[in-house]
């Protein structure tokens, strides 16, 4: 696990992840980000969202918030970190996606801003998963 990737392992919920997709995601527009999410697959499905203007000069602007829903409703996991925006993720599946290119090494400079918003986020998370 890099610096500034958490990931969240919720068993016996039963939790629809379509529908957890879709309550992040509004979530982080309501916040003011650029969401995109990739085609959903057995592997699960990847949403990165970005901030123009808060991000701008805190981070590079190719950086985007990842987040990473896998497995099954009953048991599965979500992987929030910093990764590369990708141009073309509404076409593609999870499988064809580079991790490394998703979960980067931050450094320090991203370090608070990305603490910040990925608390709030988990938070959110664990309260649409109950």
């Amino acid at each position: 696990m890099t610096l500034g990737d958490k990931s969240l392992h919720f068993q016996g919920k039963g939790t629809d992840l379509n529908v957890l997709q879709q309550r992040i995601e509004d979530y982080l527009k309501a916040e003011g980000f650029t969401v995109q999410s990739s085609a959903p697959s057995s592997q699960g499905l990847v949403l990165q969202a970005k901030k123009g203007g808060f991000l701008r000069g805190v981070v590079d602007a190719d950086r985007a918030l990842t987040i990473m829903l896998s497995g099954a409703p009953d048991d599965f996991t979500v992987r929030v970190g910093i990764g590369k925006w990708l141009e073309h993720l509404g076409v593609a599946a999870i499988e064809t996606l580079l991790i490394s290119d998703l979960f980067l090494v931050i450094d320090v400079a991203d370090t608070a801003w990305n603490f910040e918003v990925e608390d709030k986020l988990v938070k959110q998370i664990e309260s649409l998963v109950g």
